[in-house]
C-alpha cells in the first residue's frame, strides 16, 4: 500500500510539472530526438565534375573563368555594403537567359571569401534549376517548407567544395506556384531566411519577370535586383518592359550573358 501511495504522489508531482511547462516544451518532450533531427541541416560535398559539366566554375579561384564572377561579386558587394543591403534577387526578362547560371556562380564566388556567409534559395517554383546545377537530389526544399512538411533547417543543404561553404535552399516544381509565392507561408519563409543573420548575403533565384507575376510578388521583400539578359535571346523591348516592374526596386547591376568570346585576350602581369 505504501508503494502505491508513493507512486500516486510521484504522478501528481509530474502532472504539476507538466502544467507549468509551455505547450512547446511539452511538444519537444514528446517529439524528442525525432524533432531535433528534422531540424538539422544536411551537409553535402559538391562534385567538381558535375559542376564543370554545368559550367559552374566560380568555386575555384584559380580558374580563369571565375574572374568575371569575382569582378561582379566585388562590385555588387560594394554597392550592397554601402547601403546596408543583404538580400539580392536574380532574375531575367524571359527564360533561357542564364539567370541561374549567374546566381549559382556568383554565390560560390562570394562563398570563397574569408568569413563569407551566403544563402542561395531557388524561388523559381515553375522551373527550378539550382539543384540540377549543383547536383543536389531528393530535396523538396521551398515547396516542402511552404506546405508544412519540413522545417527550414531540415530543407536547407550546407554545400561545401574545397574551402567554400554556403547554404542552399533548393526546390521542386510546384503546379500552383502563383498561389505559393503570394501566400503568407512564403512571406514568413522569406522573413526567416533574411532575418537569421545580419552578416550573411541572401541570393534569391527568381522566375523570369515577364512569364508571370511570381517574381513581381517577391520583389517588395528584397533589397536589390541583378537583371540578367542574353545576347540572341533578349529583346530591347523586353528590357524596357522589365523597367516598368522594377521601377520601385533598386537594380544593383545588369548582366549581359551569352556574349560571343572576343578574339582579344587580356592578361595581367
Amino acid at each position: 500500500m505504501e508503494n502505491l501511495r508513493q507512486a500516486v504522489e510521484r504522478a501528481r508531482g509530474h502532472q504539476k510539472q507538466q502544467d507549468r511547462e509551455s505547450p512547446r516544451q511539452q511538444a519537444r518532450q514528446v517529439l524528442g530526438d525525432a524533432h531535433e533531427s528534422r531540424e538539422r541541416t544536411q551537409e553535402v560535398e559538391l562534385d567538381s565534375a558535375h559542376l564543370q559539366s554545368h559550367r559552374i566554375v566560380a568555386y575555384d579561384g584559380k580558374d580563369l573563368r571565375s574572374r568575371s564572377f569575382d569582378m561582379l561579386r566585388t562590385e555588387i558587394l560594394q554597392s550592397m555594403g554601402q547601403r546596408g543591403w543583404k538580400t539580392l534577387a536574380v532574375t531575367s526578362p524571359t527564360p533561357d537567359c542564364g539567370k541561374t547560371f549567374i546566381a549559382v556562380n556568383l554565390a560560390l564566388s562570394m562563398a570563397r571569401q574569408p568569413e563569407g556567409q551566403v544563402f542561395l534559395a531557388d524561388l523559381d517554383l515553375r522551373k527550378p534549376h539550382v539543384a540540377t546545377c549543383l547536383g543536389l537530389k531528393g530535396k523538396e526544399g521551398v515547396v516542402g517548407v511552404i506546405e508544412g512538411r519540413v522545417e527550414l533547417l531540415g530543407a536547407t543543404v550546407e554545400a561545401r567544395i574545397g574551402d567554400s561553404r554556403l547554404d542552399i535552399l533548393p526546390t521542386v516544381p510546384a503546379s500552383n506556384s502563383s498561389d505559393m509565392v503570394c501566400s503568407s507561408a512564403m512571406r514568413m519563409l522569406l522573413e526567416e531566411i533574411t532575418g537569421r543573420s545580419q552578416s550573411r548575403i541572401v541570393i534569391l533565384d527568381l522566375p523570369p519577370l515577364l512569364t508571370g507575376h511570381d517574381a513581381i510578388s517577391i520583389l517588395p521583400q528584397v533589397d536589390c535586383v541583378l537583371l540578367v539578359a542574353a545576347v540572341g535571346t533578349t529583346k530591347v523591348s523586353e528590357i524596357k518592359e522589365c523597367n516598368k516592374y522594377l521601377d520601385g526596386t533598386d537594380v544593383v547591376r545588369f548582366v549581359l550573358n551569352k556574349v560571343p568570346e572576343s578574339a582579344t585576350t587580356y592578361a595581367y602581369y
